[in-house]
């Protein structure tokens, strides 16, 4: 039986509205409050310690690009009631979809190392060492992932979700709001600025967070376009005001190498404007964000991969074993956590440029999308917002070679 069509609809009882809204929610959410993940935290406080509120204003601009970009992978996901790699393997082919998806895949093995090391950051920061941290946070994730069912999944991220924004609250909350000391529309050409603006870019859109929220809108059926543009407008908004919590709860902290050195060194620079209580929230909150994001990650890569060759998607949590176990072994031995951290943010600002591509082509396709494709505005915003991301990559690397 061909799925029903999703239209704008009144639900045919009281609070309809509310009903569409607490029935869709979930996917633009989860995928939003992901994308502050370990290394997005790591930038964020780099930011704030490197130039206090001066980056403020360029957070709030990412509000808009991060909307637009994944507005249309929620509506790809409702109205073809599929993910964005099965509606490219049947539209573009098996060849395109493979090809949007394995090197997405592939990089994606650099993201599990990122959320890893910000596993490892987090729990350094309480005093518990890699070596036992890592481990435990790699067997609790096979074990959620490993033949549970989407719903169940998505519960257990949502309650992550929320530790992590309380979190990040309350440590900025307990250190309390420094007072500016300077401008709140800095801007500079300078190497180091130029270069922490791009990580802020890469920050905003990673290539899984295509793929992860139009499948997990087609996993939960969802039919109404309104309550997913809802959501994913506030989980924009959210996610930004989380990255200026964490850039304010860092403002005041003495920056540079001594700072970003180590966790010992971020536990001690943060313990230097803050009590003993903020700390331990800003280590709880990394943990729960880097594991929030690897979670997403892992259903976002494979679903993008079993969809392009054709596979049931029960199939993911073998592409998840090979892609992560290699990248469990990598924040062991890198000797510099926090610059791994930075160097893949602005990395997934070029990885972005393929899937980014065939997705904005797939949201204006009449043939795919009916009377729901792209408007003129919305495709205006969306390329001007891919192009906005990819140019701020291609600026950082110019300022650092």
């Amino acid at each position: 039986m061909a799925r029903e069509a999703p239209v704008e609809r009144r639900l045919n009882r009281q609070g309809s509205k509310f009903y569409e809204l607490v029935s869709t929610f979930g996917p633009a959410w989860i995928v939003m409050i992901a994308d502050v993940d370990a290394a997005s935290i790591v930038t964020a406080a780099q930011d704030g310690a490197s130039y206090g509120y001066g980056l403020v204003w360029f957070l709030l601009i990412l509000i808009v690009p991060l909307f637009l970009i994944q507005e249309s992978a929620g509506r790809i996901g409702v109205v073809t009631g599929k993910g964005l790699g099965e509606v490219i393997r049947t539209n573009y082919g098996k060849k395109t979809a493979v090809f949007m998806s394995l090197p997405m895949a592939a990089t994606d093995v650099l993201s599990y190392v990122a959320e890893y090391a910000g596993i490892a950051l987090g729990f350094e920061m309480l005093g518990i060492p890699v070596f036992l941290s890592l481990p435990a946070a790699y067997i609790v994730h096979l074990l959620l992932v490993f033949k549970k069912k989407y719903a169940t999944v998505e519960k257990f991220l949502i309650a992550i979700s929320i530790v992590f924004v309380l979190c990040y609250t309350g440590s900025l909350l307990s250190r309390g709001v420094a007072v500016a000391t300077t401008n709140s529309l800095l801007f500079s050409s300078s190497p180091h600025f130029v270069y922490l603006l791009a990580a802020s870019a890469g920050a905003v859109v990673m290539p899984f967070m295509l793929f992860y929220q139009a499948s997990a809108t087609a996993e939960k059926k969802a039919k109404s376009l309104w309550a997913s543009r809802f959501e994913t407008f506030v989980g924009a908004v959210a996610s930004e005001l989380i990255m200026i919590i964490i850039l304010m709860a860092t403002v005041g902290v003495r920056s540079g190498a001594n700072f970003f050195g180590s966790a010992t060194s971020l536990a001690a620079g943060l313990r230097s404007i803050a009590d003993g209580y903020s700390v331990y929230l800003f280590a709880i909150g990394l943990i729960a964000a880097a594991f929030l994001a690897l979670v997403v990650i892992s259903l976002g890569s494979a679903w993008a991969v079993t969809e392009a060759v054709g596979v049931g998607r029960e199939k993911f949590f073998w592409i998840y074993l090979l892609e992560s176990l290699p990248a469990l072994a990598v924040p062991m031995f890198y000797p510099n956590l926090f610059n791994l951290l930075l160097n893949s943010m602005v990395l997934f600002t070029f990885v972005l440029i393929g899937p980014g591509i065939i997705m904005g082509l797939v949201a204006s396709n009449a043939k795919i999308m009916k009377e729901f494709k792209s408007s003129t505005p919305l495709k205006i915003g969306y390329w001007t917002s891919l192009a906005l991301i990819v140019a701020c990559g291609l600026w950082a690397v110019s300022a650092i070679v």
